[in-house]
């Protein structure tokens, strides 16, 4: 009943699920063979979506498919509409089959190769018309119901290929985007070039140089110096601070302890002791105008020959603190899952030299209670996508925001 669920959470990763989804295929015209929960994105008392790998059958044959729900307290809201609608007892959920995400209008155009071509085409990205067989796609993170991006190779008559990224977007928030792409490229931050956009809410880029450094940090050489990153997020224009103001992970660090305490009842009372600090810590601080990148973490940066070529990911650029971004790093750094011994000592020793460098630019107490904050939102994602081994995984993230929070209590 949605009194005792009321966000949807415990229907959608229980086996009652199954109902809808089975549901949801025969009114498409399919019957479900199997299916499996493959991520979550869970906000407590308000909504949850979810989606599911599947596997069913057409009149054409079998297919594997990407099933999506979405549940809310409130009932459902007008872009639900844009999915089927389906009841479970006094509940209703939005259902959708990949890649008809209600809020993603551009994911149906940017997941087949021909629809692909055709962008590249109208906007004249190549030159010249392109073909669908002349495409390769590849998904390089999808968010249901917020954003998607793809990876786009386009072969090259002379045999090389091109490659591009399309991000997908929600039409609420694209022109924002687009913007914040256009200030950092006339400053002359290494932001991806804009490429085309369209009015379904696509954005094609252009590929940055380089590669990235989260592959990077692996390599015996330093990748780049503390003060290579610190100077990057420097050089943003003043005028990013006249954007809109993203807020600070910290700030919502009670809501994530509250997911993962949801997910793993037994970290609670260490999760609102971390919460007590790192809210009672950074409550004085003020919000800053400093220009911020907003989600600045080894993925959004590119590098070649110890150097910076490029950052990514811009879509959340803002007036902030530089604490901020430093200490996203630090906590993405900090809880890189899956590592070998090599890796974790190379990583550890990175973090040990850039740290007192970051400590010099910003206040040393507070990078380390909003890193804290950042890992507390991080230990989400094991549950979240589902991955083997994430209560362990969740229970390692907080015992790293742990280390940090005591390094100043």
């Amino acid at each position: 009943m949605p009194e005792q669920d009321p966000d949807g959470s415990r229907l959608l990763t229980s086996p009652e699920v199954g109902e809808l989804l089975e549901a949801a295929v025969a009114h498409a015209g399919g019957t479900l063979l199997n299916w499996a929960l493959d991520h979550v994105d869970a906000n407590p008392l308000q909504s949850t979506t979810a989606t599911y790998s599947a596997s069913v059958r057409w009149p054409y044959g079998e297919r594997d498919e990407l099933l999506g729900v979405s549940a809310r307290a409130g009932g459902p809201v007008p872009s639900d509409s844009k999915a089927e609608i389906f009841a479970d007892g006094d509940r209703e959920v939005a259902v959708w089959i990949y890649p008809n995400d209600p809020d993603l209008p551009g994911l149906a155009r940017a997941a087949y190769t021909e629809r692909m071509a055709e962008v590249l085409t109208e906007a004249a990205v190549l030159g010249r018309p392109v073909t669908g067989a002349e495409v390769r796609l590849r998904m390089i993170g999808y968010r249901p119901r917020r954003r998607a991006v793809l990876r786009v190779d386009v072969d090259e008559p002379s045999g090389a290929a091109v490659t591009l990224y399309c991000k997908v977007l929600r039409e609420r928030v694209f022109g924002d985007v687009v913007r914040r792409h256009e200030v950092l490229l006339a400053a002359g931050v290494p932001a991806p070039e804009v490429a085309a956009t369209t009015p379904d809410a696509l954005m094609v880029l252009r590929n940055v140089p380089g590669r990235p450094l989260a592959q990077a940090i692996f390599d015996s050489d330093d990748p780049c110096t503390a003060e290579q990153l610190i100077q990057l997020l420097d050089a943003m224009p003043m005028s990013v601070a006249q954007l809109e103001r993203r807020p600070p992970w910290s700030d919502a660090v009670e809501h994530y302890a509250q997911m993962v305490t949801a997910a793993v009842p037994s970290a609670g009372p260490k999760l609102a002791w971390l919460t007590t600090q790192i809210t009672g810590g950074l409550g004085p601080v003020p919000l800053g105008n400093e220009p911020t990148h907003g989600d600045f973490h080894e993925g959004q940066v590119h590098v070649a020959d110890g150097r910076i070529v490029g950052v990514l990911d811009v879509d959340t650029v803002g007036p902030g603190r530089r604490a901020d971004d430093l200490a996203c790093l630090i906590a993405h750094l900090s809880t890189i899952q899956r590592m070998s011994p090599a890796q974790e000592a190379r990583v550890h020793r990175l973090i040990r030299s850039w740290v007192p460098v970051f400590d010099t630019r910003v206040d040393p107490t507070e990078l380390r209670l909003r890193a804290a904050a950042v890992i507390i939102s991080l230990a989400t994602g094991p549950f979240r996508g589902q991955e083997p081994d994430w209560e362990w995984e969740t229970l390692r993230m907080i015992a790293s925001a742990e280390a940090l929070v005591r390094q100043v209590s």
